[in-house]
């Protein structure tokens, strides 16, 4: 029996069984929280991540890890590698049970000059204890519950219930109902008590107040009573539907509707005006409805008004009594109990975090938060500057900010956030030595194994090493049938010039012959402009700009340098320019705007007879829906194109004027120097420079000569220099952007990998039926011309680096660009003597930078968030992502094998064995390469959470799925160790379809789901139409393959 049970519990059937439901159960749970703002949430942790059935997969595959090291002999010398990996996992696996059952994590809040010891959980509890008349030595005994800790969501059932006594006497506690988002607030009710609501404002927020008929109500130490005379307080008053206020106070009020205004007089009873703004006593408020009806109690807040609190309706029985109570509460929250007596007792039941006490203090002494240049919200950096009392007379000095932690005593702390004022911070707190020690030794283990498993000599990939060699020799010539593309298909569309009060003829003629020359346009473009806090070229603005609402890089023959400046000297010619680009399917806004077969629209198309705007309605329905579909969302673009153009042309977004000795170092526009206390001098400088300028380019366009122009700007050049100097780049840096700008690498590379890369195939084939050497050096020649390729590839992406100042792979469009580049490096590395390999990297990179630059792609450098600006962007994004090219060289390869075996005949079925056999061993190699670096790359990333927040593994959606496609490309390269799964067209059909998985990791967490990962989103983009094209010719070629391979193999 005990043999039966073991060999089913170290048998390779039950870990591909745990690989597929591990990552099931995971991708399930990521679903699940598709529609929340966080991920996991309570619903999740409590059917998933924490279900017992879920922690039973990972002890299972722990002692499957356990037995196979028996099973299969790992202790030998020559299986260290693979003995290495599996206690890895152990390891790793026996350190998160340590963490979720011995740890614990939460937060502490501290303001600037204030000391604080307190943690606060980061789960939420139920805390009851009991007071009654027993008594111990005259003394009353209170009854303490154990606090219980609680995952209440709405979508769940909420099965709580607590059974306890005191001195005998039973006491039940119940769940009703759960709330989130609550506040207190009036049920209403027709035979309730009158209440009136007060909305007031104070540090920048709004607060509901609720007042009863004849209560007294204390409003930042200001008394407020309604139906209740009283000296010294905001009389408010209602009879039979009349309202009045008397005040002690002088005081204001505006009515909102017609912005009608009053005086509000000293111990006066006059009107009440409903809907109004009053200004009394450093304090203003509306009473915005009537009085209403009801109960006071809690209620569910809306969506868009966060409470940041939850409450739990709890039913509290006793000796067949019952009573109701309401609780605010959650995670995050401490409040005092509250109370109910029934039967005899008093029950306190208090709903928030528990509270952990430190054994030493943290004193807040600056919070300091900086920003990039010219921005108020837009954080470079934040920091809190501490003292940590160990005693009186033992304390020191410390720094937390982001990637920079303090650890004390086993409790680490990490900046998480801050107060709105920027007097506070609030730090994220983890207590997990023995979990994290554990965690990061199975790490460790897992590098070196997962490198082993590469260079020893005794593993699989050394074997597969092997055996491609044997296969080259069986084949002499590496030859391939392979016809990726059976046909190319283009179209396009015939679009009318688009009629307007003036024809786009005579306004593109009037633009260009008040342009200037592409020279001046250049130096012009010279100039720094700040643009969301990055200090960029206007060269580099100029093109974003023209890009993003024309998607072309000129416009009548101008190119983005010439257009920017005419557009900021002649912003009137540009409102008639049709420049704004449509998509081919806006069928809907083409008729809304009149423009019907038109490509691109003016500014002035927008506008209607009567001034409005013509989207105004369909934008304002838009923005008020969260989850829009695909015609709003192509409203909000059109707004989009709107928006930047109508800044550029009023000039308020050329910022070119730095403000001197300011303290965000905010540089402004022309329109904006009448806010800017420049000094005598610099104000006639800086008011009188663009109108000069202008003035010097009309004479220089009648003479050709540009000369003076270029002195007034070089003058202004010197001006950014002098009092912009802390943000101004290096010339070399300028220089090296407008050059990047200019020679547009990545999307010029695109075409060339496509085109040579197809070539290569073409001769490829031509091969096989007519070998010569013209065709063997064409077929080398295009291989070379593929390296050459490569080379200008990592060029620019070193140049990219040198102009941002960071490593770049830092949002969507870097990686994408990074993965093209790993993805050739690979296909290069691992296809030294495969012709096919390299042909088939050129192809897949050609994909990849055609996707980088699809419209919802924003390839602007921008400025690094807080949490990426850390050595870990350099090891964690550029190992994970790094392992998505040899994964998509896989997937390519395995359709690859698939046509292969479609097009395989009797005839030809020896040299095709041959080709499959080559291109498997291949894939496999490239599979195991893209698995270890993913694996590596995704736990250096719990590394890199552990020092940001605190935490190495949360179930972020963006690791979670990282950590599925572990488990989905383990189980593929398994497969061989399966009875049943065996089998070239297994593997390589199984190669093609795991990489579904990385396409979600990539691109589908950033734009579905919801998580820590935002920062490296764009645009939110429906599923392209050609996913589906794509998933449809891979099941029919599959099928085509799978019945071809049956019948040649029988």
């Amino acid at each position: 029996m005990i043999k039966k049970i073991s060999s089913i519990l170290f048998s390779t059937r039950l870990t591909a069984v745990l690989f597929i439901a591990f990552a099931a159960a995971m991708a399930v749970g990521t679903f699940m929280d598709a529609s929340a703002e966080t991920s996991p949430t309570p619903y999740t942790r409590e059917l998933i991540y924490n279900a017992w059935w879920f922690e039973a997969i990972m002890g299972l595959l722990m002692i499957n890890f356990i037995g196979n090291i028996n099973k299969y002999r790992l202790f030998r010398k020559e299986k260290w590698a693979t003995l290495t990996f599996h206690l890895a996992f152990i390891l790793i696996i026996f350190g998160a049970f340590i963490t979720r059952y011995v740890s614990f994590e939460g937060v502490i809040h501290i303001r600037e000059g204030e000391t604080e010891n307190t943690i606060l959980s980061s789960e939420a509890y139920i805390t009851t204890f009991i007071d009654g008349n027993y008594e111990i030595g005259g003394v009353p005994q209170r009854r303490t519950i154990s606090p219980k800790k609680v995952r209440f969501s709405e979508k769940l059932d909420n099965d709580f219930e607590l059974n306890t006594d005191y001195n005998g006497q039973s006491v039940k506690i119940k769940l009703k109902q759960f709330i989130s988002n609550a506040k207190e607030g009036v049920i209403p009710s027709e035979n309730g008590k009158d209440f009136l609501k007060i909305v007031e404002a104070s540090g920048g927020e709004r607060h509901d107040h609720w007042i009863g008929d004849g209560e007294v109500l204390n409003m930042h130490n200001v008394l407020i009573a309604f139906n209740n005379p009283t000296e010294g307080a905001i009389n408010l008053f209602h009879d039979d539907g009349d309202y009045s206020i008397s005040s002690p106070f002088e005081g204001q009020w505006m009515r909102m509707a017609d912005r009608e205004q009053g005086k509000l007089i000293l111990d006066s009873i006059q009107s009440l005006n409903l809907r109004s703004l009053y200004q009394v006593a450093n304090m203003a408020f509306v009473i915005p409805e009537m009085v209403m009806s009801g109960e006071y109690g809690v209620v569910k807040a809306p969506k868009e008004e966060p409470t940041n609190m939850n409450a739990v309706i709890l039913e509290v029985s006793s000796n067949q009594e019952t009573k109701t109570i309401d609780i605010l509460g959650g995670i995050g929250n401490t409040k005092s109990p509250i109370s109910v007596e029934l039967a005899g007792l008093k029950v306190f039941i208090t709903y928030g975090s528990k509270e952990y006490q430190l054994p030493f203090s943290i004193t807040l002494n600056d919070f300091i938060a900086d920003k990039y240049p010219g921005t108020e919200k837009n954080y470079s950096a934040f920091k809190s500057k501490v003292t940590v009392n160990k005693s009186d007379s033992d304390f020191y000095d410390y720094e937390i900010f982001m990637n920079h932690i303090l650890d004390e005593q086993g409790y680490r702390f990490f900046q998480s956030s801050f107060d709105g004022d920027e007097k506070g911070t609030i730090l994220s707190v983890n207590h997990d030595f023995w979990g994290t020690w554990i965690t990061y030794i199975g790490y460790t283990l897992l590098y070196l194994a997962m490198l082993a498993i590469l260079f020893d000599k005794h593993t699989r990939f050394a074997n597969l090493r092997k055996m491609l060699q044997k296969v080259k020799k069986k084949k002499g010539v590496i030859i391939t049938t392979l016809i990726l593309f059976i046909s190319f298909s283009s179209f396009s569309q015939n679009t009318t010039n688009h009629k307007i009060k003036i024809s786009k003829e005579k306004i593109d003629s009037i633009i260009v012959a008040n342009s200037v020359s592409k020279e001046h346009a250049a130096n012009f473009a010279t100039l720094v402009v700040q643009d969301n806090g990055r200090m960029k070229p206007i060269n580099t603005f100029a093109s974003e700009l023209l890009r993003k609402i024309s998607r072309k890089n000129s416009y009548a023959g101008l190119d983005a340098n010439q257009v920017f400046l005419s557009m900021t000297e002649f912003p009137s010619l540009w409102l008639e320019a049709p420049i704004m680009s449509l998509k081919w399917q806006n069928d809907s806004i083409r008729e809304i705007l009149e423009v019907k077969d038109a490509k691109h629209f003016s500014l002035m198309d927008l506008i209607d007879n009567n001034g409005n705007n013509k989207l105004g309605p369909y934008i304002e329905e838009a923005s008020k829906t969260i989850n829009k579909n695909q015609f709003q969302k192509d409203f909000m673009k059109a707004y989009e194109n709107f928006y930047l153009l109508n800044e550029a042309l009023g000039g308020s977004i050329l910022k070119i004027f730095p403000i001197p000795e300011d303290e965000n170092n905010r540089w402004v526009s022309y329109p904006e120097l009448d806010n800017v206390n420049y000094n005598k001098q610099d104000s006639i400088v800086v008011r009188t420079i663009l109108p000069y300028y202008f003035e010097t380019l009309r004479e220089s366009r009648k003479t050709g000569d540009y000369t003076n122009a270029d002195v007034i700007l070089s003058g202004l050049l010197k001006f950014q220099n002098q009092y912009g100097n802390k943000v101004m780049p290096s010339q070399n840096k300028i220089t090296a952007e407008i050059w990047y700008n200019k020679i547009d690498i990545f999307n010029k590379l695109y075409k060339y990998f496509a085109v040579f890369g197809i070539l290569m195939f073409v001769f490829i084939i031509v091969q096989i039926f007519r070998e010569n050497k013209i065709i063997d050096s064409t077929v080398k020649l295009f291989k070379y011309i593929i390296w050459i390729l490569f080379v200008l590839l990592t060029l620019g992406l070193v140049a990219r680096w040198y102009i941002s100042g960071h490593a770049p792979w830092s949002d969507a469009y870097e990686s994408i660009i990074y993965v093209a580049w790993a993805t050739v490096f690979f296909g290069l590395a691992l296809g030294k003597k495969s012709y096919l390999t390299v042909a088939s990297t050129a192809f897949v990179a050609a994909i990849i930078l055609w996707v980088a630059h699809e419209n919802w792609i924003d390839p602007s450098i921008s400025n690094l968030q807080p949490v990426l600006d850390s050595y870990w962007l350099m090891i964690h994004v550029a190992v994970i992502v790094a392992s998505y090219g040899p994964l998509t060289l896989g997937m390519i390869l395995g359709l690859t094998s698939l046509l292969l075996m479609v097009l395989s005949t009797k005839k030809n079925l020896k040299k095709m064995q041959l080709n499959i056999k080559e291109i498997t061993i291949i894939n496999e190699m490239a599979l195991t390469v893209g698995l270890i670096l993913l694996t590596i790359g995704n736990f250096l990333g719990g590394q890199w959470a552990n020092e940001s927040w605190g935490r190495y593994w949360g179930w972020d959606p963006k690791e979670t799925w990282a950590l599925i496609s572990i488990m989905i490309y383990a189980f593929v390269l398994h497969m061989r160790l399966i009875p049943g799964l065996r089998g070239k067209w297994t593997f390589n059909f199984a190669a093609v379809v795991a990489y579904a998985s990385i396409m979600m990791t990539y691109f589908g967490v950033n734009f579905y789901l919801t998580g820590l990962h935002s920062y490296a989103s764009g645009d939110v983009p429906v599923t392209p139409s050609f996913v589906w094209y794509f998933t449809a010719f891979v099941f029919l070629l599959s099928m085509l393959a799978y019945w071809r391979n049956r019948k040649l193999s029988n």
